[in-house]
């Protein structure tokens, strides 16, 4: 189902949020929780992965970036 973009190797710290930035690179961010606000976005990995259209990007349990593709539902005429 997903295949594996980059090994980055990342180990994850609990209340952060992992995703892939504009730049390609994978950024954290502290999350928001019960009413305290989240923090401000920081590097972790640079990659510089481009991305193609249709496809969906994450981190996976291995801590490497991986796609997969989109599902997308037909246009209603």
């Amino acid at each position: 189902m997903a295949d594996k973009v980059a090994k980055a190797g990342i180990t994850r710290e609990k209340g952060y949020l992992y995703y892939l930035d504009k730049q390609g690179d994978v950024s954290r961010a502290k999350m928001a929780r019960g009413g305290k606000k989240g923090g401000k976005p920081g590097k972790v990995t640079k990659l510089g992965i481009k991305r193609e259209e249709g496809f969906l990007y994450f981190i996976d349990k291995e801590g490497d970036v991986s796609r997969a593709k989109m599902a997308r539902r037909k246009k209603k005429k």
